[in-house]
């Protein structure tokens, strides 16, 4: 995504911002809109398939939303700031914190035949 943003901050033709009646649409918009989808669809679908993929889709909108916590917080468009770092020193901690909870509990659960999954 940040690469994304760099494209079209340096204005590369066929790249641009995302506007709806002359207003910018901030990507956290997309990743809260993915994450209602999923939401929604955790809702209804339960196979393992569609899991895998709510999973994929979950964390891509993390990521949208995250990439713009600063903006989140500050409540200013500061993604090529300084205060623009507290998105990536954010993500940075949340790669870490959810890396070491999946690394640590990862072992934990038994295999699904004795779990009695199907």
């Amino acid at each position: 995504m940040r690469l994304l943003t760099w494209l079209i901050h340096i204005d590369v033709a066929g790249i641009g911002d995302v506007q709806a009646g002359g207003v910018h649409i901030h990507h956290y918009v997309w990743g809260i809109l993915l994450l209602a989808v999923v939401g929604a669809a955790g809702l209804v679908e339960r196979s393992a398939r569609a899991r895998a993929w709510m999973g994929l889709a979950y964390g891509v909108g993390m990521a949208l939303i995250v990439d713009e916590a600063a903006l989140l917080i500050s409540l200013e468009d500061v993604y090529w700031d300084t205060e623009g770092w507290v998105s990536i020193a954010l993500a940075l901690a949340v790669i870490a914190v959810v890396g070491g909870v999946l690394a640590s509990t990862r072992g934990r659960r038994p295999p699904a035949r004795d779990r009695g999954d199907d």
